[in-house]
């Protein structure tokens, strides 16, 4: 009876501290914008953005511990279904995305009409395209199976938890139970990926934060187009303004080179334009600093070059893969609102800078080769530290969306590795034209693009 008393008690006081503070003239009603701030307010761990990135988080986590038991567990599986190959993974992906839609045509009500849903959608597929074969071909991770070098992460994987959260976030509060469908095949797309002998278990679960993160992020953008929220459970959607000029944007743009990448070890005697693609945002203090970082890919074609043997022996063509990095960087920067729909924005940032592998063939019809080509050296950058300067101009399409161009200067300095064909190192005359088997080029280039910024 007393616990049931203090109860009572607990709840009506602040119903009547409330009532005594009108009475005392001392707070009117409605609550003022300020109570209402304080009232309302979360620590960083009860915000709802931060307990649903918990889930990509741990997955990218999982993945790097697991790296090192791939192969280990590539043993079990030899051991107990060396013959397993069940072809399911390459339907089963696409799943709960035919359910969105086939509820949507029913008429099943869900959290958006068929249109938006489909930009959403759209938005975060191509989010996880970029990301997924930025580092399929930047990583080179041969597969289990050793069909090829492009292993991580699980392209299948991350495509099926991308519709997987599609299928959640348009209909999980309709119903949980197509979230579980949704995440249950997505969770058997990843299995049959490692079953198959077609991935390794940490391509498996850090295409799965990918595929998660990706459609939390296409449902931001695209919440900013519509000028609301929208989805009130999306990771970014509750992540509250401080009126200042924080953003999130991504960037496509042309990646100029000021130096032939490959002039030390002769490769290439011209520079080639190269594209870029990426994702950056920083978070602003005050009007005027901020911190930030970018995560971007660039990719550069090597034009063919033709070398000339001596004359009994003829000529032949070179050809060389496309040059690619993947760079992180953090740092300051700095805004300035030059009108209320014109921002600039400049910035220093300093990170790292990681090399795609390729291979270079040769083509003659001087030589006795299969297909007329035959891979003649596989070469690898090494990582290297890398710092990049820029700026970017935004116009405001609304308070939350705006539409930047930006110029951004790129600058390394990376070690490539060769490594000869088993079939030429006694080939001196091929092998003199790529006599260092270690070369220092210097990797700089301006990036000129378009970014489609969304502030918070």
């Amino acid at each position: 009876m007393k616990k049931g008393i203090l109860c009572l008690s607990v709840s009506i006081l602040p119903f009547s501290l409330q009532y005594a503070q009108y009475s005392l003239g001392l707070q009117s009603f409605p609550q003022t914008l300020e109570q209402k701030k304080i009232q309302s307010y979360k620590t960083f761990f009860q915000r709802d953005w931060v307990k649903k990135s918990v889930a990509p988080a741990l997955l990218f986590t999982a993945s790097t511990a697991t790296w090192g038991e791939r192969k280990n567990i590539r043993a079990i599986r030899n051991r107990y279904i060396p013959t397993f190959k069940v072809g399911y993974d390459n339907y089963l992906q696409y799943a709960p995305t035919v359910a969105v839609y086939g509820l949507k045509l029913a008429g099943v009500k869900g959290r958006n009409n068929l249109g938006r849903a489909t930009l959403c959608y759209a938005t975060s597929i191509t989010i996880m395209g970029i990301i997924v074969n930025s580092l399929k071909y930047t990583t080179k991770v041969e597969r289990p199976d050793g069909s090829s070098k492009n292993s991580f992460p699980s392209g299948h994987t991350a495509m099926a938890f991308t519709n997987a959260s599609f299928l959640h976030k348009e209909y999980g509060l309709v119903n949980p139970a197509y979230s579980i469908g949704g995440y249950s095949a997505a969770v058997l797309t990843g299995l049959g990926r490692n079953l198959n002998n077609r991935h390794w278990i940490s391509d498996v679960i850090a295409g799965a934060g990918i595929g998660i993160i990706s459609t939390e992020l296409g449902y931001f953008f695209i919440d900013k187009i519509y000028k609301n929220k929208g989805d009130n459970l999306g990771m970014l959607a509750d992540i509250e303004g401080n009126e200042n000029p924080s953003f999130l944007s991504l960037k496509i743009g042309s990646a100029l080179p000021t130096t032939n990448f490959l002039k030390e070890s002769e490769l290439s005697d011209k520079k080639e334009v190269g594209f870029e693609v990426g994702i950056e945002g920083a978070y602003f203090f005050s009007k005027k600093w901020g911190v930030g970082g970018d995560c971007s890919f660039s990719s550069f074609p090597i034009k063919p070059a033709r070398f000339s043997l001596d004359h009994d022996r003829g000529s032949f063509d070179m050809t060389t893969q496309s040059v690619g990095f993947l760079n992180f960087g953090v740092g300051p920067y700095f805004s300035h609102e030059i009108s209320d729909q014109l921002n600039l924005v400049l910035k220093t940032t300093a990170g790292y800078s990681s090399g795609a592998g390729g291979k270079i063939f040769v083509k003659s019809e001087s030589f006795d080769l299969p297909n007329d080509e035959l891979m003649v050296v596989e070469y690898k950058p090494s990582r290297n530290f890398r710092w990049n300067s820029g700026a970017a101009l935004t116009y405001k399409l609304n308070p939350e969306l705006g539409v930047t161009v930006y110029a951004d200067y790129n600058q390394t300095q990376s070690h490539i590795s060769y490594r000869f064909n088993d079939a030429l190192q006694n080939d001196q005359e091929m092998s003199d034209k790529l006599d260092n088997d270690l070369t220092h080029e210097k990797i700089k280039y301006v990036s000129l693009g378009l970014k489609l910024t969304a502030y918070f």
